[in-house]
Order: structure tokens, then sequence, then C-alpha cells
């Protein structure tokens, strides 16, 4: 076939098209991997609650939180890139140690409950699958996450991860298989309505914790100290300082992972509203339970997608959220953390992994409801995320840590209106929940 043809002209037009993407895939990194980990199972479970209890209508938050979450995580790259450091060693450096072990905590809370959430919503879903039940799958999907944690190098997880981000396109299909009122979903989207109730006011507080969470701050800025560490920059002084260039490919890297993230997010509140909320199924409380309830109203396809997608999102997210913990630990008590060194090397490190893990199985085998901690673990991130913030928008916005890189206007004005969100929505709930 010709190449002047145009059938020869469309083929050499889709292999240029697919070399650039290729090209574009391979160049994100932690942005992606830390955009698609916010789409956790805990996550989809908020996700799906959001769509069956209220339909179209919180479809707004997808684009409202879009430039928050987009701006704080470009401050925590930015952070790890100028100063060689994970968030939790800059705060060493910089503030008293009650300020350090106190953001440690509040993330070792929120995690621990998350992971709990994670395992027992991933083990739900397999049983659905697969008839067997949860109780061997919980531990088993936590043996396999902390084998791979343990004997893989970060470049090996970086690459494992970046695969798995595909995984959540299934949200994205199961959407337009659902067959949603486009013209009803569009309204919802640019107009925003907010309803006065704890219900609503909780739920809200649950997309802002789960898009919001505090792991991802402490993992993005890990995450471009473990990039440098495994160029070979194993040294504080040789990481230190960041080019124009860097910067903005880091930036573009973090948009590009936070668009993903919340695009997914939009995707899930859409099938949820277009299938159970239309059908009156507004009480579901998991994903597992919207997995089943898909099934009658949009077929086999958008249940098995809905279904895997959550399995495979659950494999993204746990490591992540054990991987915060390990990094903040390790990096207050200024022990040797990286993914790149061998476990022995890095005992206390991998010893916060384990921890971490098995305090999470400990909350699922105690009799704890996995069902409502899926929710309310995005709510607990929601609530403990403004502390955090403030540190975060503080650091980064102060020229003896970022020198010129400090923040500009627009991202000091985002990282204050996240903080002043988030807390704003955290008392409102609490109002609505006192006065009810």
């Amino acid at each position: 076939m010709g190449a002047s043809t145009p059938a020869g002209k469309a083929a050499r037009h889709l292999f240029v098209l697919q070399g650039r993407f290729r090209r574009f895939f391979s160049n994100l990194g932690p942005g992606l991997i830390t955009g698609a980990a916010d789409d956790d199972p805990s996550g989809i479970s908020t996700y799906s609650v959001t769509g069956a209890s209220f339909g179209y209508a919180p479809l707004w938050t997808a684009i409202f939180s879009f430039p928050l979450m987009a701006a704080v995580q470009i401050m925590c790259a930015r952070l790890g890139m100028v100063t060689g450091l994970g968030l939790a060693s800059v705060i060493r450096v910089r503030y008293p140690r009650w300020v350090l072990w106190g953001a440690c905590s509040l993330l070792v809370v929120a995690n621990v409950v998350n992971i709990a959430a994670d395992l027992g919503g991933m083990a739900d879903v397999t049983q659905l699958l697969t008839g067997v039940n949860s109780l061997y799958w919980t531990p088993a999907f936590a043996l396999l996450i902390v084998c791979l944690l343990f004997w893989a190098s970060y470049r090996h997880i970086a690459r494992i991860f970046k695969w798995l981000t595909l995984v959540l396109f299934a949200y994205i299909a199961a959407a337009f298989l659902s067959n949603p009122d486009w013209p009803a979903a569009l309204r919802a989207t640019l107009i925003p309505r907010v309803q006065w109730t704890s219900a609503y006011w909780a739920t809200l507080v649950g997309i802002l914790g789960t898009t919001i969470s505090p792991y991802l701050f402490f993992w993005q800025a890990a995450q471009e100290v473990e990039v440098e560490v495994a160029e070979g920059k194993t040294t504080v002084k040789e990481r230190e300082g960041a080019t124009q260039w860097e910067l903005r490919h880091s930036r573009n890297d973090v948009l590009t992972g936070m668009f993903f993230s919340n695009l997914v997010m939009y995707f899930i509140i859409l099938t949820s509203a277009a299938t159970l909320h239309a059908h009156g199924r507004t009480t579901i409380l998991t994903a597992r339970d919207a997995a089943e309830a898909l099934r009658p109203f949009a077929g086999d396809g958008a249940y098995w997608l809905f279904s895997l997608g959550l399995i495979g999102a659950g494999m993204l997210g746990v490591p992540v959220l054990a991987g915060s913990c390990a990094y903040a630990i390790a990096e207050a008590a200024d022990w040797v953390g990286s993914l790149e060194v061998h476990p022995p090397l890095a005992h206390g490190f991998y010893a916060v992994i384990v921890l971490a893990m098995a305090l999470g199985l400990g909350l699922d085998y105690a009799g704890l409801n996995a069902v409502k901690m899926l929710f309310w673990s995005a709510v607990l991130n929601g609530a403990l995320a403004p502390p955090l913030l403030v540190l975060v928008v503080l650091l980064t916005s102060r020229t003896d840590v970022m020198g010129e890189h400090r923040n500009g206007p627009v991202l000091r004005w985002l990282g204050w209106t996240c903080a002043a969100v988030m807390s704003i929505a955290t008392l409102v709930m609490l109002a609505t929940a006192f006065v009810a």
C-alpha cells in the first residue's frame, strides 16, 4: 500500500500519534501515580454513594476540586524536588517536634483506617466475583502488597503502578454503558447545587477528603525524592535544587495525574446517578453494592468493569497508603527510608509498612464494618487534612525553604482556599449533624 494513498496517510498518522502517546506516557511519573492512587476503593465507594444518594447534583465537585488538589500536589512535588527531602523531613528541620509528630499521627490514623477499608472493599468485591469468603482474600491481598513493596525496587514498582492506572479507564467505559441523561449531567456539572443536610455535607467532606487526602501530600514529595535517588543522587546535597524545566515537567505530570483522577471521579458519580439513583436505589453503602445494583440496569459489562476496576484500584491505592506511612515515620525519625534500599538496610522503614498493613488487617478482623469504613475513612481524611494543608502552604511559601521557587500568588491563594474550604465543610458537617 503506497504511503501517498489515503489509507497509507491514515496509517502513518496513526503511527505518529501512537509514538507521541508512548513518549507522553513514558514521561509521566509520580504525578500520574499519585492521581490514580487517589481513586482507591474508599474513593470509589464514596463516589458511588454520592451518585446513588444525590444523583447528578454533585458532579460540579469534580471541576471545583480539581484546581485545589492540583495546587496542593504541585506544592508537594516542588517541595520534594527543591529541598531533596520528603515532607516529614522538611517539617522535622523547620518545626518543633510536637508539630512533626502531630502531623505524622494525623497521617497514620487516617491511613490505617483507609488501609482497612480498602482491603475490606477489595475482598468483598472479590468474594462477589468468586464466591470465596472475603476473610481469605483480605490477608491474601495484604501479603501480596507487602511482598511487592519488600522485593521490588522503586523503579519496578513505579512501572507497575503506571500500568495499573489504566485499570481506572474501566469506570469511564462503565459510565457510557449506563446511558446517562447527558443534558441533566451537563447542567449539574456547570451549576452547583448544595443541600443543607448532614448527609449531604458528610458526603461533601468525604469527596474532598478522598480527592485531597493527607497521604498524597507525603507520597508526592517522597516520590520526587525517590526518582532522584533512582538516578543515583543519594545525598541531600546532590538532590537540592531544581531547574525551571524540571519544575515545569513535574507540574505537567501532576496536572495530568490530578485531571485523570477527577475524570474517573466524575464518571463514577455519573454511572451511579444514571443507574442507581435513577431507579430509586439511593441507599447503597459500598462499591460492591453499586456493582451488584448496576447489573440489572447497565448489564454484565458495566458490572464486571466496575468490580475489576475496584480490585485494580486497591492494588494501587493500598501500597501508596502503607508507603506514605513509612516515608513519614522514617523521615520524622531520621531513618533510612526508600523503596530503592533493600529491607535489611532500612528495617525501620519496612517495619512501618508491615505494621500499617497489620493494623489495617486487625481492624478488618476486629469486627468493624468494612462497608461503613470505606465511606467514613474518606470523611476522616477530609476532617484531618486542613492542619496538614496549612503546613504545606507555609513551607512552600518560605524563601528559606524554597528559595526562588517559593509559591507565587496563585499557588498560595489556591492552597489557603483549599484549607479554608475543607475546614468550613467539616464545621458545617458537624453543625448540621448536631442540629439534626
